[in-house]
């Protein structure tokens, strides 16, 4: 197995070339068998193992350095850095990261999660190189659907003044997460036809090198190679921006892309590389269908099958069928994604609403500023994201939305703890940047059914509003407890004295164990669901405080800035004699890892929180 012969960086430099292809299989079946058992990114993973490895050998790693934009696809390079033990782990809590972690290895140059930052965080590590007087390569590697964020652009227009070798990789595989849309893939669909311009090029080079004066003739051709490119290349935006272009080249041909390489880096410039791959090469059904490999769980190889097959709802599948009820009703409803469609629960609204479905691409801070002027035109616009990528958009939230006071619904997924994708995934901080903004409304659902009734709510109200919600199976308990939503008022579920549970959204459930718990074992315990977590029921808040001496805040989020320091911050005001305990994730970044074990660990699990209850119980006692 030439695999096996893969144990630290640069070992593949000592692979004979005419292994390539298959030590480029062995790695493809290796990926595919183990994420089959462990999930992960599959399909951007496999798309790329050819193109991986002839990084790795035109490059010295770690003296070279290779950023990889969002880091999903970089296993080919974990495994060709040393790490293939490790996999049986990946993604696992204490395991081996699914990105780029300069803690976990020298060659991952640059810690990544999220799209559109690599020629930025490339282009200050070659200024770096240059201003210490090194000459190593520095290379980011960036797909074409990252293109789609202006961050790229920002980073591509400073790129251009380089006078030192910058090598700028375009993934191009036609698709980000869904496939690409607008103007920019349109433009690298027109650059696909560049073998052309290529075959022309070596074509009137060779001809003239065997003519007397030819060379002379070639150097004054070359230095109007932009005007012969815009004739044959309609739309070369790289070059259009003082960027030497190269390629494209298949990136499934080591040889091809070695030279290309060897071209690159002979370069005092910034360059970009032109590859062209494909998401899932070599697994048919991620071929097929490259949107649903894009993450997976476990899944059998032969049929493409979740193992075990999805049986429950989802919080996205509710707020699928609830948004699209709601758009049937309302001609105003507009959808919006950046770049995740199927990952927001968009998918069915974009078949059904065509005209009122937007993908802007991965671009955040457009899409929140969209959704506003959408607003100001009299539609009713939802912003459908993840947590961890609003805030990508904060700056928009507040000047553009809340400061007119805008009718836009942020309709926001993986809220909370989201596993294994670790601490760039985790959706642990919306409830501190948002409530945090005046004019903002913030709700957080305890099952499936509330979730149901904020989007019906959401419909009619005029106004910033935010609805956050987890990742994984809805919650489908307490369907007994579902009063009407009331703006700014909380729901009283269980009402006693001594401790009250103040839970927000998904802590509703744990809250409700804790209350068990606590019950059996002689405490009398009240139990409120927040429901809003901006405004606070502060009339709620009073009662609580003359009813019971402590009162415990619940939430799936950073404790500073959160939910219960707004809490505590209001009973301090008004010189409340309870206790407070804040039950809420520590001010820290959270690795990756399955939900219940790093809830365990965070002590957001209801035996952690119940032995924190007595041990405050049994301080009190001492006291007395």
């Amino acid at each position: 197995m030439i695999l096996e012969q893969i144990n630290q960086p640069n070992d593949i430099q000592k692979i004979d070339p005419d292994q390539y292809g298959a030590l480029a299989e062995e790695i493809r079946q290796f990926i595919l068998e183990t994420i089959s058992r462990t999930g992960g990114h599959l399909a951007s993973n496999l798309g790329v193992v050819e193109m991986t490895m002839a990084l790795h050998l035109a490059f010295h790693l770690p003296e070279d350095k290779i950023v990889w934009d969002v880091g999903h696809q970089s296993y080919t390079h974990k495994i060709l850095t040393g790490r293939r033990e490790g996999f049986n782990e990946i993604r696992c809590h204490g395991g081996l990261s699914g990105f780029p972690n300069r803690r976990e290895s020298e060659c991952d140059a640059f810690n990544t999660g999220h799209s559109s930052t690599s020629i930025s965080a490339a282009l200050g590590l070659a200024q770096a190189r240059d201003m210490r007087g090194e000459d190593n390569y520095v290379v980011a590697v960036i797909g074409d659907g990252a293109l789609t964020g202006g961050m790229a652009y920002e980073a591509l227009n400073n790129a251009s003044r380089m006078k030192s070798n910058f090598i700028i990789v375009l993934n191009d595989n036609e698709m980000s997460i869904s496939e690409n849309i607008g103007g920019i893939s349109r433009a690298l669909g027109r650059l696909r036809t560049a073998p052309k311009y290529n075959e022309l090029k070596n074509n009137v080079r060779s001809a003239l090198s065997r003519t007397p004066g030819g060379s002379q003739v070639a150097n004054r051709i070359s230095r109007t190679k932009s005007s012969i490119k815009q004739l044959v290349i309609p739309g070369m935006i790289f070059e259009d921006m003082n960027l030497t272009y190269l390629g494209p080249v298949d990136g499934y041909d080591i040889p091809a892309m070695l030279d290309i390489f060897a071209d690159a880096k002979r370069m005092n410039r910034a360059v970009v590389v032109h590859i062209l791959t494909r998401k899932g090469k070599g697994y048919r059904p991620a071929e097929r269908f490259p949107e649903h490999f894009h993450g997976v769980g476990s899944f059998d190889i032969e049929t493409g099958k979740s193992v075990p097959p999805k049986t429950e709802a989802s919080y996205t599948d509710v707020f699928s069928k609830v948004f699209c009820g709601m758009a049937r009703k309302d001609e105003r409803i507009i959808g919006i994604t950046a770049a995740m469609p199927e990952g927001t629960g968009l998918k069915k609204f974009s078949r059904d609403f065509p005209d009122r479905f937007f993908d802007v691409g991965i671009a955040e801070q457009h899409g929140v500023t969209f959704a506003a002027g959408l607003a100001a035109g009299g539609m009713k616009p939802y912003f459908c994201v993840y947590s961890s990528f609003l805030q990508r958009g904060f700056d928009q939230v507040i000047h553009d939305v809340c400061i007119q006071k805008l009718n836009v619904t942020f309709a926001i997924d993986r809220a909370g703890i989201v596993g294994s994708d670790g601490e760039t995934h985790q959706g642990i901080f919306d409830l501190s940047f948002l409530q945090m903004i005046p004019g903002m409304t913030v709700m957080a659902p305890k099952n499936c059914y509330e979730l149901a009734d904020m989007l019906r709510f959401s419909a009619a109200w005029e106004g910033p509003l935010a609805i956050r919600y987890p990742r994984g199976t809805a919650c489908s308990k307490m369907r007994e407890f579902r009063p009407p939503i009331v703006y700014g008022k909380s729901e009283w579920m269980f009402r006693e004295r001594d401790i009250a549970l103040l839970a927000a959204g998904s802590m509703v459930e744990t809250a409700w164990e804790v209350r068990e718990t606590l019950k059996a074992e002689g405490y009398a315990v009240s139990l409120v669901n927040a429901r809003f977590i901006a405004p606070l029921d502060t009339e709620m808040l009073t009662a609580l405080a003359k009813e019971h001496t402590l009162v415990v805040t619940m939430e799936e989020n950073v404790r500073s800035g959160g939910f219960g320091e707004h809490v505590a911050a209001f009973l301090a005001g008004i010189q409340a004699a309870c206790e407070i305990l804040q039950i809420a994730i520590p001010d820290r970044y959270v690795e990756h890892g399955s939900v219940s074990v790093l809830k365990k660990e965070l002590g957001l699990d209801a035996e952690s929180i119940c032995d924190r209850i007595r041990a405050r119980r049994t301080k009190e006692e001492a006291d007395v």
